[in-house]
């Protein structure tokens, strides 16, 4: 037997995690290996994205906000000298006047949208036929925007369908001019623009719990007692969603006013077209497209406070109810 082994004695620990085997190599029984470094390919992958946005969207913000400072060229284009000309402009009695036109014609169209978007929104959560119902709202996208336009031209000229049917019937002895007013630019700008508030109203709904309706119910509160103080304040990131969706493209709109409204009824997209193809003064046409900018940009940041202060409450109820 040998020495160390003898009693009374005890063997030294063996650090085997910087054994060896006979080649050299770490037998691999206790040793912790180095984690190897992993590259972050976030960069690379969003590099496409990233040059579309770019080249898409900040550099035409870009030439636009540089142009609105230029003096107009005499037949078209800019004179590279700065200038406050095209702001001037702005203050223009007639364009404050299609401004504030631009303005009412959104609101009302968006507080419209949302009106019908909410019942139809509900029915649809609470529907069977989700999906069905889905099918219905999409199947407008599947057409174009122009031939839905002119659809409506149909139905309502003069020698259209809503007329010829008053006609048949008895209603009315005459035509009745329906198109080229600042009513139907509104009504076609809610049929065009009321999906948009639709699904995410929708999307929010289904997630509701309508037990809660039944709670307040059984408390005393009428049906439209709570569905305005309990449905309406849990749907309130849909209805930011759904003004966001609504209000901004109506406010932009240019084809709708074109087509089925008349001079009384243009708007400030129809002023910048003009302005471009026209009058061809661009500084001007891109200083009223940094007021569009600026504004639908106020809204956009406005409804993004609004969306994080409900979420911080939510959070907040949820947190005190656990």
């Amino acid at each position: 037997m040998s020495a160390c082994c003898g009693p009374g004695k005890t063997s030294a620990p063996k650090n085997y995690g910087n054994r060896k085997s006979g080649d050299g190599r770490d037998s691999g029984i206790a040793s912790t290996e180095t984690p190897s470094v992993k590259r972050n390919f976030g960069p690379v992958y969003s590099f496409p994205m990233g040059g579309w946005f770019t080249v898409f969207f900040l550099a035409p913000l870009v030439i636009i906000v540089i142009y609105s400072f230029l003096k107009k060229g005499l037949h078209g284009g800019v004179v590279w000298q700065f200038s406050l000309d095209a702001y001037k402009g702005l203050l223009n009695p007639t364009l404050v006047i299609v401004t504030a036109r631009t303005f009412g014609t959104a609101v009302i169209a968006t507080v419209i949208t949302i009106l019908i978007a909410l019942p139809c929104g509900y029915f649809m959560a609470k529907s069977r036929k989700q999906t069905l119902l889905l099918l219905l709202i999409i199947i407008p996208f599947w057409t174009n925007f122009l031939i839905r336009v002119f659809a409506w031209m149909n139905i309502l000229g003069n020698n259209g369908f809503l007329n010829e049917f008053l006609m048949r019937i008895g209603l009315i002895d005459e035509y009745i001019h329906f198109l080229y007013n600042q009513n139907v630019v509104i009504l076609v700008l809610v049929y065009m623009y009321l999906p948009y508030a639709i699904l995410p109203l929708f999307s929010t709904i289904d997630k509701f719990d309508f037990s809660l309706l039944e709670a307040a119910r059984d408390l005393g509160a009428t049906k439209f007692m709570a569905i305005v103080k309990i449905l309406l304040p849990n749907i309130r990131s849909g209805i930011f969603t759904a003004v966001l969706f609504t209000f901004i493209p109506i406010f932009g709109a240019y084809a709708v006013p074109l087509l089925v409204g008349g001079m009384n009824s243009y708007m400030l997209g129809n002023t910048i077209a003009d302005q471009l193809t026209k009058s061809r003064n661009w500084p001007l046409a891109s200083a009223i497209s940094m007021v569009l900018t600026i504004i639908t940009t106020a809204g956009v940041i406005v409804m993004m406070s609004l969306q994080k202060r409900e979420a911080q409450r939510l959070s907040a109820v949820n947190g005190g109810a656990k």
